[in-house]
C-alpha cells in the first residue's frame, strides 16, 4: 500500500534493493526528514491520533512532577540537575509538573529543561505552554538524547518507547524467521517472511505466544544509553507506556489513524505505528537498578491521586466535579488505563526506593493553589 509520497519512496526503495525490516520501515515512516509521521504531524488530542493521559487531566503531570522532585530531594538536591522528556507532545505534561512543584524550595532554581523532539509543530506548542516557565528556567530542545549535557539527570518518558521501530519475528519448523516489508506484483506494500533463519533468533524467547516475537533495538539502546547517563552522573528515569504480559512474546505493532485501527502498511507518514513496550528488556539493557514495573492505576494511587482528585473538586463545579471523577478512572481503572499502561523507573541506587512502587511514604504534597 504505497499511496502515499512516502509510500511510493519507500517501495522504490524495496524496488532497487529488496525487502527491508518492519524496523526499517517503522523507521521511515515515522522518522523521515520530511515526511515521516513525527516530523510533521499533530498527533496529539482530538484532532490527532490519539489521545495521552496528560491530556486527560492535569493530575498525571502534577503527580509526576511531584514524583521527580522528590527524586531531586533525595538525591541531596544537585545543581544544576538535567531535566528531561522524551517525547513531550503538546507540551501539557511538562507544564503541570512544573506548575506543581513551583513550591518545592531550590527545585526550579537547580533545574535546566531538556525536550527531546523532532516534531517542529510539536516544538512549537511546547514552546506556548511552556513560555511561563521557559523564561526562568534554562530551556533546550534536541533531535536526540545522546545530545543532553552530562550532569545528574532526571528524566520522563510518556507514551515515547512504545513508537520506536520494532523488529517482529515468526516461528517455522525452520526457527525463527523475520517479518519483511516487500512489495506486490502491483508495486504496492506488502508483508512477507524472510527465506532464512534469523541471526537475532538468540534474543527471541523460548516460548513465545502464537509463535510471534518482537524485539526493539532502539528502545535497548536507548535505555542503555539513560542507564549509561544515570551511571556517570546519577539520577532517576521515570518510563510509562504501554505493554501486556505478552510485550517481546507475541507480535502487538498496530496503527491508529484519526483515533480509529489502520493497517500499519497504510498510507506510511500519517498512520501513526506503536507496539507494546518489552519492559523487562528496557530494565536489563539499563544496566542500573530497576522498579517495577507497576501499573499505572497503582503507580498513582500511591501517588494520592484520588487525594488530589478531592481537593481539585472542592473548588470545581458540579460539572467540572464529574469531568474529575471521569479522568480518575480513564487513569487507573483496570479495564482502562491503569494496568494497559505500565511505569517502570530507572535510578543510580544511592538514594531511598521511590515512591510509587510499594508501599512507601507519599511524594511532596502538591499545593492547593496548582489549579
Amino acid at each position: 500500500m504505497s499511496n502515499t509520497e512516502l509510500g511510493g519512496l519507500i517501495a522504490r526503495r524495496i524496488a532497487l534493493t529488496g525487502p527491508i525490516s518492519l524496523a526499517d520501515f517503522m523507521a521511515e515512516a515515522l522518522g523521515h526528514p520530511r515526511l515521516g509521521y513525527y516530523r510533521h504531524a499533530t498527533p496529539v488530542g482530538a484532532a490527532g491520533d490519539f489521545t495521552t493521559a496528560p491530556e486527560i487531566s492535569q493530575m498525571f503531570g502534577e503527580l509526576l512532577g511531584a514524583w521527580l522532585a522528590e527524586r531531586w530531594l533525595a538525591m541531596s538536591r544537585p545543581a544544576p540537575v538535567r531535566l528531561v522528556e522524551l517525547g513531550p507532545g503538546r507540551g501539557t505534561l511538562m507544564a503541570d509538573a512544573l506548575r506543581a512543584t513551583r513550591g518545592v524550595p531550590g527545585f526550579h532554581a537547580a533545574l535546566d529543561l531538556h525536550l527531546v523532539d523532532t516534531n517542529e509543530p510539536m516544538r512549537a506548542a511546547q514552546r506556548s505552554v511552556l513560555q511561563s516557565f521557559t523564561s526562568t528556567v534554562p530551556t533546550a530542545w534536541h533531535e536526540r538524547f545522546d545530545t543532553v549535557p552530562e550532569g545528574p539527570l532526571l528524566l520522563v518518558a510518556n507514551e515515547f518507547f512504545d513508537a520506536l521501530p520494532v523488529r517482529q519475528f515468526h516461528r517455522t519448523s525452520r526457527g525463527w524467521v523475520e517479518r519483511m516489508v516487500g512489495i506486490d506484483e502491483n508495486g504496492a506494500l506488502r508483508l512477507a517472511l524472510a527465506p532464512g533463519i534469523t541471526p537475532f533468533a538468540k534474543l527471541l524467547p523460548e516460548a513465545a505466544v502464537d509463535a510471534e516475537a518482537e524485539i526493539c533495538e532502539a528502545g535497548r539502546a536507548l535505555a542503555a544509553a539513560i542507564g549509561n547517563h544515570i551511571a556517570r552522573h546519577g539520577g532517576w528515569a521515570l518510563i510509562i507506556d504501554y505493554s501486556g504480559e505478552t510485550a517481546g512474546r507475541a507480535a502487538s505493532l498496530q496503527a491508529v489513524r484519526r483515533h480509529q485501527g489502520a493497517d500499519i502498511l497504510d498510507r506510511p507518514g500519517e498512520t501513526d505505528l506503536s507496539a507494546h513496550v518489552d519492559f523487562a528488556a528496557l530494565a536489563k539493557a539499563s544496566g542500573v537498578a530497576s522498579f517495577g514495573p507497576v501499573g499505572q492505576g497503582t503507580f498513582l494511587r500511591e501517588l494520592g491521586i484520588a487525594e488530589r482528585s478531592e481537593t481539585l473538586k472542592r473548588k470545581a463545579s458540579p460539572e467540572q466535579a464529574r469531568t474529575i471523577d471521569a479522568a480518575l478512572v480513564r487513569l487507573i481503572a483496570p479495564d482502562q488505563m491503569g494496568t494497559l499502561f505500565r511505569v517502570l523507573a530507572l535510578g543510580d541506587g544511592k538514594s531511598a526506593p521511590p515512591v510509587g512502587f510499594s508501599d512507601l511514604p507519599s511524594s511532596p504534597d502538591i499545593p492547593s493553589d496548582a489549579t
